[in-house]
């Protein structure tokens, strides 16, 4: 583990920041760090259910969520209150910093979904992305952004998650 890491079972905040402001902040436990990787697990921080049309996020689902210090993606594992997996959400992000008991992680805009089955890989959020200003304002952290979400979309499709996660 790096020294800004923390026990395994010891909670965190997960803080998610766009455009330099904080969207969300939710506890969440962590399950290891490696000091590259950090795994936390939380449940759905929404009060209400919400319909992406393609899947709901419900109170009861529970999301086991992998971060990188080193690249510019989290990928989060959705299972339902039953333990049913539902797919992966995941974030093109830059990388994570843990510092005391925050995990903050830069949201930029860019998303994946792949469900449980592997049928349904599909790219979300291009259009936020490109209205952000990033290519713009910084453009070798817009290049590592869409080459994090052409990553993962390789990984969706080329047989899905688990090599990457285990």
């Amino acid at each position: 583990m790096s020294a800004n890491s923390a026990d395994p079972g010891s909670r965190l905040d997960v803080v998610l920041v766009k455009a330099g402001r904080t969207k969300l902040r939710y506890p969440a436990e962590l399950l290891a760090d490696d000091g590259t990787r950090v795994v936390v697990r939380a449940p759905f921080a929404g009060a209400q259910a919400r319909d992406f049309g393609f899947v709901r996020f419900e109170p009861g689902d529970v999301f086991t969520e992998h971060y990188w210090r080193d690249r510019w993606y989290a990928v989060k594992e959705l299972r339902d209150a039953q333990g049913v997996l539902k797919g992966w959400y995941c974030d093109v992000a830059r990388p994570a910093v843990l510092t005391g008991s925050e995990l903050v992680v830069e949201d930029l805009d860019l998303d994946l979904w792949r469900s449980a089955d592997g049928s349904d890989v599909r790219r979300l959020d291009e259009d936020e992305f490109a209205d952000s200003g990033l290519s713009e304002a910084d453009p070798p952290a817009a290049a590592a952004a869409v080459a994090a979400l052409d990553t993962l979309e390789r990984l969706a499709r080329g047989g899905g998650f688990d090599a990457l996660l285990h």
